[in-house]
């Protein structure tokens, strides 16, 4: 399988391929659960489209060929956007959606910042999809593993972090050597599962209730 480091002129198809993995999502779908399907899919295009631009420089929003697969991950050490991207998002967000999503996806994502670990530095596997019309060919997980290999092949090698927003998903990460860590409630009524990967796949310890909540 084919795999890249992503360029500029992917953006289109990355914003589509992660709109349309994540329209049926447990917690992305909560965030638009009033939005007519029209709206949600243009919406979550614009804002994970966004995501990805401000993540492009760092060398690491890793793509299959097509664009079939998009993998966004953040080194180690690294913000998730710079400052100035950073500054936009709350215009990026209330131009894409409707008052009440928006402050639902504001809800979201300073629930999974507010509750990310920061320590040991590791890359953090931000948003992983691929498209709905290519799903059951193992190019997500096939993705993953081919930018494992590389993280494993770092001196030194890093460990790897992510937030399962759909338990049907967690079988597959654990496939490629994530272990849950801790379940978390990131808004009422919806969890997500944090999962850790050792340096070259090692077994992690036990880190269960390691990581706690900001304040």
């Amino acid at each position: 399988m084919d795999t890249r480091v992503a360029e500029a002129g992917d953006l289109d198809r990355i914003g589509e391929t992660l709109a349309r993995a994540f329209e049926h999502d447990p917690l992305w779908g909560w965030a638009f659960e009033d939005a007519s399907r029209e709206r949600k899919l243009a919406a979550l295009e614009r804002v994970f489209g966004f995501f990805a631009g401000a993540a492009l420089g760092m060398g690491w929003v890793r793509v299959t060929d097509g664009v079939e697969a998009v993998a966004l991950w953040i080194p180690p050490g690294s913000p998730e956007m710079p400052p100035a991207e950073e500054e936009r998002l709350p215009g990026v967000i209330a131009a894409a959606c409707e008052p009440e999503a928006a402050a639902r996806v504001k809800e979201l994502l300073d629930a999974f910042e507010r509750n990310h670990p920061h320590e040991p530095p590791h890359f953090y596997l931000s948003l992983l999809a691929t498209h709905p019309d290519h799903a059951g060919r193992g190019l997500g997980v096939g993705l993953v593993a081919a930018n494992l290999a590389e993280i494993d092949a770092g001196d030194p090698p890093a460990p790897a972090f992510l937030e399962s927003s759909n338990p049907r998903n967690v079988p597959r990460y654990e496939c490629l050597g994530f272990r849950p860590i801790r379940e978390v409630e990131l808004v009422p009524g919806r969890s997500g599962t944090q999962m850790w990967r050792g340096p070259r796949g090692s077994v992690p310890p036990a880190m269960r209730g390691r990581f706690d909540p900001g304040p």
